[in-house]
């Protein structure tokens, strides 16, 4: 009977520690501020051609809204956790930037990503910071007037995007061709290979400004609405809450009306970069309308329009 009974009293002991070793796994692992506090380095995944979110200037350093939001979380971690952390940015593109967060290969990614729910069933999300919605740049005096138009069009768009699925869903007689990022998909509107381009109508907005002619592309349409948010690892409510308290705190409130705010100057809804009537403005931030100038106003140019980096 003793026997049984300290059989009994092993085998509960094997089945908490199990089920403790279950439950305790994930959780026990090491958060990524642990990592960060450990190593001295802040490993954050960005994009090289999202203008004006994330990109590199002429001198090649990585500028734009996303990049000063990855500044601020920097900074707030050294002086959170009181020592000296390093800043590590690695470019990412839209079929890598989930694996490599999952893979904790970086410990977010922040750029230009569309939160969305299925996505959101692999990583987590910080809080929106930008609101924009999918669209088609064309050149004035092409192929495309309007949504009609794009009937068995050639229309280029980065392979892997939210813009790829809805252009699939939406506009399934047209011709996608589809490209690894932004600049080469421009590059082919402008080289003709394409009758159009589409992404979020920020990001065409950015491409368009950054050419040597800007006035020869117009934007049209609006085929859906674009929330962004920076990917975060799943299961880790402290680092989660950390970056969205330092957007709460410094970047909504302050960082967008003394700097972005010059570069995407308020409009009245329907004027800016659109020939269709009615569309919306391009962007939201924090409650404020956000579009961009006509483009007969000249990013630097003296009519006020201000640069984007």
């Amino acid at each position: 009977m003793r026997q049984k009974t300290l059989s009994m009293r092993a085998s509960l002991i094997l089945l908490t520690c199990g089920l403790l070793a279950t439950s305790v796994g994930p959780a026990g692992a090491e958060s990524v501020l642990e990592k960060i506090s450990r190593t001295g380095k802040f490993t954050v995944g960005t994009r090289t051609a999202s203008i004006p979110f994330a990109f590199r200037n002429e001198q090649g350093d990585w500028v734009g809204f996303s990049i000063d939001l990855i500044k601020e979380l920097h900074r707030r971690l050294g002086r959170n956790l009181v020592k000296k952390i390093t800043l590590d940015l690695k470019a990412v593109t839209p079929m890598t930037r989930i694996p490599m967060v999952v893979n904790r290969a970086i410990d977010i990614e922040c750029g230009s990503t569309t939160y969305t729910r299925s996505r959101d069933e692999k990583v987590d999300f910080s809080i929106n910071f930008f609101f924009t919605g999918a669209q088609i740049l064309v050149k004035k005096g092409g192929a495309i007037k309007g949504a009609r138009d794009l009937i068995s069009k050639r229309i280029g768009v980065v392979e892997g995007t939210t813009t790829e699925r809805i252009l699939r869903a939406k506009l399934p007689q047209a011709k996608l061709v589809l490209f690894p990022d932004h600049d080469s998909g421009f590059q082919a509107l402008q080289e003709g290979k394409v009758d159009g381009y589409s992404t979020d109508g920020i990001l065409l907005a950015g491409l368009a400004l950054k050419s040597p002619d800007p006035d020869n592309f117009g934007i049209s349409g609006f085929f859906s609405r674009e929330p962004y948010a920076c990917i975060l690892p799943q299961n880790d409510s402290r680092w989660r809450d950390f970056v969205n308290h330092t957007f709460m705190d410094a970047i909504l409130r302050e960082m967008v009306r003394r700097k972005w705010g010059r570069s995407l100057p308020d409009a009245p809804s329907g004027q800016g970069l659109y020939h269709a009537p009615g569309d919306a403005p391009i962007g939201q931030v924090a409650g404020t309308l956000l579009t961009f100038q006509p483009f007969s106003v000249r990013v630097g140019s003296s009519k006020g329009s201000a640069k984007l980096s």
